[in-house]
């Protein structure tokens, strides 16, 4: 685990297909320095700070962003020599897991949240990102899991298509919308995302990377959900 300026860094969150992504990205050449005016261009904000931080937990850039040594075996290696290089990472990244008297080979999901609970104080939709990353990563470094851990992830991503929710709520919403027989009485498109937008609450740098990667995620779904503006 990587440590910056004395605190400490939640595990990736990011997607593993977006870090994948942007490690053969760099297949060309390698920045100098990994910042915003480069990453800018092919995440999205919420996006592009998630796989950031994954890259400094993962000691792939150091804390000027500036591409270790790590990532420059990382980029060019394929097959068994990318194995051996995630393993390496993963090893470091992730010794509160594989150090000690936790055997990966026979824990249970249960138990691995509660080893990222302990050592992180991370809970619900964080901490499942955080374990589907560490198990992707895991797999492809060739770290042996035990089945409860791989059987219940892959579980988990199938049923991720059958939830009912969003369908309840739009019957519930639906039985009990007035529509106006007045066109005149319609608000005006896009009255209410501004008057949610104004409500939003500014952007603190200094809140913890949970509570910022909630902020990211509440306000990518209030943009997706705003009603596109009528050019005048």
């Amino acid at each position: 685990m990587v440590e910056d300026r004395g605190q400490k860094r939640l595990p990736p969150y990011v997607s593993y297909r977006t870090f994948q992504a942007f490690v053969d990205g760099l297949q060309q050449v390698i920045p100098a320095r990994i910042d915003r005016s480069y990453w800018g261009e092919r995440s999205s904000g919420s996006t592009g700070t998630q796989l950031m931080s994954a890259l400094r937990f993962l000691g792939l850039v150091d804390v000027n962003d500036t591409p270790t040594n790590r990532l420059k075996q990382l980029v060019p290696s394929r097959g068994e020599r990318r194995t051996e290089v995630l393993r390496e990472i993963t090893q470091e990244a992730f010794a509160f897991l594989l150090q000690g008297s936790f055997d990966l080979k026979t824990a249970t999901y249960a138990q691995l949240q509660e080893v990222f609970h302990h050592t992180f104080q991370i809970t619900g939709d964080v901490s499942r990102k955080c374990i589907k990353f560490f198990v992707a990563i895991a797999t492809d470094a060739g770290i042996p899991l035990s089945p409860f851990i791989t059987q219940r992830r892959k579980m988990a991503h199938q049923g991720t298509g059958t939830k009912t929710t969003g369908k309840r709520n739009g019957t519930r919403t639906s039985q009990n919308l007035l529509v106006p027989q007045n066109l005149k009485q319609v608000p005006k498109q896009g009255s209410w995302d501004e008057m949610v937008l104004a409500k939003f609450p500014a952007f603190d740098p200094a809140w913890s990377e949970e509570v910022k990667l909630k902020w990211f995620e509440a306000f990518d779904k209030l943009l997706k959900r705003a009603p596109a503006r009528a050019v005048n």
